[in-house]
């Protein structure tokens, strides 16, 4: 295929932001997306499944699942990506988290006007008090009458201990995912190619500079040449095609039996997301009553409105460590999440095959730091949910079905801990890229997307990943100026 200026593999949070941008400043973009694109908002053909923001879509997903089978890791395989599949909780994190990674470009001061720049462009709303169903509602007065202060902090650089009803990126009930908020206004521009339904196999290298992708599209392989290239696959997909490329832990690569063109033991190391557990929990009769009045007003029902930021026995300073929030899960019963936003655990993705379409392995290795900081964290969380559940508002509502109150906690948690579907750090900067998202040993070949992290944020990684799309771009053209 005919030469672009820029191509971007992945056309997910993140890749439909960075594609945007780059067109905006000039660039001619080839934009290769795995899955479907159903086009602009305002064609109408989006599935209804994900675009209702009333609850998590199942569809379009890749079926990602841990090494030993038993929890999924979903993926979301569309323009727009998990942006396309997520709860809609839009939030940032603390400053101390981007001032911590120590890299030039990236502290709270300068990712704070994307930050606003991209909660703006996301169509971020708040839910009113009328909005709120009965169970939402009596879940933030149990945080009140805990003492925990109603405010909305999640939009900030300075979260603290707080309730409030979640900012969510779903306007009139939508969920606006960076397709829509993004890529929908440079769509008309001749300098924009959208590649759907086509994998990215490996990056095409001429010597040490990257020219391009080799990619398997409806009619077959072709190759996508481009000045640059920018992998934008998501923490599992962005080390996966560095993988097939040749560039990673050497033995690892010759074991699948590649070449190994640069040695780069990073690669698909420090994975790692906000390692979590549910409380479900037995509605009552009165339950039932207030959430059947609600319904027959014609107001609908979100599984998240609820949330809660808190500071457990753990964290240093107040600052929270902990997200809590009533949901509707994915089985229908009403619970309690529970997640702990700085997990100390570390895991590795690896490759069994070189096929594009074969799942990596995914460790993520919860609950494994020798300090037990993570399991610390999540018991103090499922405590400060058992005292909520304890309170008035929400003891009228439901009552703690699993794991029960009598159970081995710790054992609890242990057996059913699961993710906040935020994996991060799989090329992190400041080892597999520099803080400019450029491969170490390559000319041209840059990351942008959550696998960049190197060190996760104590927020919902939707918009950090919005961010992370935007200041790569901001990068790339201030580069090419």
């Amino acid at each position: 295929m005919r030469g672009a200026d820029v191509v971007v593999a992945g056309g997910g949070t993140a890749g439909a932001v960075v594609a945007a941008r780059l067109v905006e400043a000039g660039a001619a973009v080839v934009l290769v997306e795995a899955g479907p694109d159903h086009g602009a908002f305002s064609g109408g053909a989006w599935p209804l499944e994900l675009t209702d923001a009333a609850t998590i879509p199942t569809s379009h997903d890749w079926g990602y699942r841990s090494a030993d089978g038993g929890l999924a890791f979903e993926r979301a395989r569309v323009i727009g990506g998990c942006s396309a599949h997520n709860g809609c909780t839009a939030s940032w994190g603390h400053r101390a988290d981007y001032d911590g990674w120590g890299l030039p470009g990236w502290s709270a001061e300068d990712v704070l006007p994307r930050f606003e720049d991209a909660s703006r462009r996301m169509r971020v709303r708040r839910f009113i008090d009328d909005e709120l169903t009965p169970f939402h509602a009596a879940f933030i007065a149990a945080g009140e009458e805990m003492g925990l202060p109603r405010a909305d902090l999640l939009e900030t650089l300075d979260i603290r201990p707080s309730v409030c009803a979640e900012p969510s990126n779903s306007p009139d009930g939508v969920r606006w995912n960076t397709a829509f908020a993004y890529l929908d206004a440079v769509r008309p521009d001749e300098r924009l190619r959208v590649l759907a339904h086509t994998i990215v196999d490996h990056v095409l290298l001429d010597g040490g500079r990257a020219v391009g992708v080799r990619a398997i599209g409806p009619d077959g392989p072709l190759d996508v040449l481009g000045d640059t290239v920018v992998l934008a696959a998501g923490t599992y997909g962005s080390p996966s095609i560095l993988l097939r490329t040749g560039i990673g832990p050497a033995a690892d690569l010759r074991a699948l039996g590649g070449d190994a063109v640069i040695d780069l033991p990073g690669v698909g190391g420090n994975l790692h997301d906000h390692p979590a557990f549910e409380l479900f929990l037995t509605p009552t009769e009165t339950y039932r009553t207030q959430t059947a009045a609600f319904a027959a007003t014609g107001r609908p029902l979100p599984d998240e409105q609820g949330f809660a930021s808190a500071a457990s026995s753990w964290a240093s300073d107040g600052v929270v460590d902990l997200h809590v929030f009533s949901e509707i899960s994915l089985d229908g019963r009403p619970g309690i999440f529970v997640a702990c936003l700085t997990p100390s655990s570390r895991g590795r993705l690896r490759l069994t095959s070189l096929d594009p379409e074969a799942p990596p392995v995914l460790d993520h290795a919860y609950l494994t730091d020798p300090g037990g900081h993570d399991l610390g964290v999540l018991r103090d969380g499922v405590r400060l949910a058992r005292r909520m559940l304890a309170t008035g508002p929400l003891a009228d509502l439901v009552t703690e079905a699993d794991p029960g109150p009598d159970v081995d906690l710790d054992a609890a948690i242990r057996a059913g801990v699961i993710h906040y579907w935020h994996p991060v750090g799989t090329c992190a900067m400041g080892d597999v890229t520099d803080a400019r998202g450029r491969v170490r040993g390559l000319e041209g070949l840059f990351v942008a997307d959550a696998s960049l992290m190197p060190r996760t944020v104590r927020a919902t990684t939707n918009l950090p990943t919005v961010v992370i799309g935007d200041t790569i771009a901001s990068f790339l053209v201030s580069a090419a100026g």
